[in-house]
């Protein structure tokens, strides 16, 4: 049989791959990895599959997209880092669903139950699954963050996120723990995925939770520094971007 995975994160769609590459339930020929709705869309009008995997929310759209745009006639999994409302609704109407992070054994379940049952899969039912969940879902911004631990997948929440450093071609996270883990996208992609309650872009550099900062010193109205807590080890000192200075000042005021 022919799956394809639909996962914009590197390393989501790597760890899925290969569970599915060793595992024994179904037999597989081929995987096809398609990391954004435009690559998605022009795959399926051309090709079909037995089995897709399926994240949400995508670098350059969200799912509901592709199924405006095609139809899809296999049956698709799930996997989500959405709440406990959204989850009741793909129990109601998909074939089962993956949680981020979820465990291997999770995802042979997922396996064995599509094998059960997969000639009761409605396409039609998917689609509503995804409207019921964008109409009633509020929150846009993203959650959870894959990053890759020696052997270990960590999928770290937002709120344990005390900033995000560019150095270079790299980008690197900083916990509220004082730990920090290279996560595979640039500081200026990631800022439109973070929650502006929490997160400003403070310079080039740096991305920053509010509650790492400690404290704002103003030197002259051109040069703006940040005092960060000790989870970012960085000797330098932290300046606001000059024509971000009035932004900040309206963000720390909210």
């Amino acid at each position: 049989m022919k799956i394809a995975i639909v996962e914009d994160e590197h390393l989501a769609s790597g760890y899925l791959k290969t569970i599915l590459e060793r595992q024994e339930i179904l037999s597989i020929s081929d995987i096809t990895i398609l990391p954004s709705v435009k690559e998605a869309i022009a795959f399926f009008k051309e090709n079909t599959v037995d089995l897709v995997f399926m994240d949400i929310h995508l670098g350059d759209g969200k799912s509901l997209d592709i199924f405006e745009t095609i139809s899809i006639p296999s049956p698709i999994i799930f996997v989500t880092a959405y709440d406990a409302y959204a989850i009741k609704v793909f129990k109601h109407f998909t074939i089962d669903y993956l949680l981020k992070p979820f465990e291997e054994a999770e995802l042979l379940e997922a396996l064995s139950k599509y094998k059960k049952i997969k000639s009761a899969f409605d396409i039609n039912q998917t689609v509503q699954s995804l409207a019921t969940i964008e109409d009633k879902s509020t929150d846009p911004y993203q959650k959870r963050f894959l990053v890759n631990h020696g052997y270990r997948f960590i999928s770290i929440n937002d709120s344990d996120i005390s900033s995000f450093m560019g150095s270079g071609k790299h980008l690197f996270i900083f916990t509220t723990n004082g730990t920090s883990f290279l996560y595979d996208d640039t500081i200026k992609d990631i800022i439109g995925k973070l929650n502006p309650e929490f997160f400003f872009k403070v310079n080039r550099k740096y991305i920053l939770h509010r509650s790492a900062i400690k404290e704002v010193i103003r030197h002259s109205s051109q040069k703006v520094e940040i005092v960060v807590d000790a989870t970012i080890k960085d000797s330098a000192p932290i300046l606001v971007s000059k024509n971000e200075i009035n932004a900040f000042k309206k963000w720390l005021d909210q």
